[in-house]
């Protein structure tokens, strides 16, 4: 068992460089899907796991791992690709090296900690599409209708909250949070029977490798329907990646999806 203060996992699914501060621990993800690949750090195919459906959950595979094997008195969770940035950071456009020096360390979390319950990233802005019409637009129609239906059958408290949620334009994604134990815990033991149900009602069979992911992508629209009903404070982190991101290929996809209704069929 994981035991310290703070914990925040870094999933990956490859080699690749990892921030060096002692609150990071690189978690190999779709190990049971994988055993040929040994990247030589802590695997999510140990103790209580769902590591076999991470050609579905994606990185949810590293978030059930430390919800059920981590006991860190605060728990987080990032990708190889996607870090939390230290505050009023100006370089998270520059070189690799300089992006990598923006990554936030423990006593950056800690700052935040000591005032919210929850980090969070800065929220995504999709400016002219609902987080509703743009998922209708870009991935498989009709998935975010069947996770209403589950939401009033289940936790109808969160009901209004979704229907909320759907309606704006904007969005937490990333599935990136820190939070205390006891929130991992009851966000974890809501968010997981709703997209186990969900892939249990969805016919998946004809589906793309890409396509198949849709309970993790579906799964980072939920948090803001947790946070929106449960009413935890929470501060926003800016977002820094190690590699530079193509704007101009996303928003070539994005206005392809809004405006001839073409699917997105990688992720870029």
């Amino acid at each position: 068992m994981v035991d310290s203060g703070i914990t925040v996992a870094v999933a990956t699914h490859k080699a690749y460089r990892m921030p060096k501060d002692e609150v990071y621990l690189p978690l190999q993800v779709g190990k049971a899907l994988h055993p040929e690949v040994s990247l030589g750090i802590q695997c999510d195919n140990t103790g209580d796991n769902i590591s076999s459906l991470n050609a579905q959950y994606s990185e949810l595979t590293g978030l059930y791992w430390m919800w059920k094997n981590c006991d860190s008195q605060y728990q987080g969770l990032v990708h190889y690709r996607r870090h939390f940035a230290k505050s009023n950071t100006i370089k998270r456009h520059g070189t690799k090296n300089a992006r990598y020096s923006c990554i936030a360390r423990k006593s950056d979390y800690e700052q935040h900690l000591k005032t919210c319950d929850i980090i969070v990233p800065q929220k995504r802005n999709y400016y002219i599409e609902t987080i509703y019409s743009h998922y209708e637009n870009t991935m498989r129609k009709g998935q975010l209708d069947i996770v209403r239906e589950i939401i009033a059958e289940s936790s109808p408290d969160y009901l209004n909250a979704f229907d909320a949620q759907m309606n704006k334009t904007s969005a937490h994604m990333f599935n990136m949070f820190i939070m205390r134990k006891d929130l991992l815990n009851d966000y974890c033991s809501w968010l997981f029977p709703i997209i186990e149900t969900l892939t249990q009602n969805i016919d998946s069979s004809d589906y793309s490798p890409f396509e198949k992911r849709f309970p993790g992508r579906i799964s980072e629209i939920l948090l803001d329907v947790w946070l929106e009903t449960t009413h935890h404070s929470f501060v926003e982190m800016p977002v820094v990646s190690p590699e530079p991101v193509n704007w101009i290929k996303k928003g070539t996809h994005f206005l392809t999806a809004k405006l001839v209704g073409a699917r997105y069929t990688e992720s870029f």
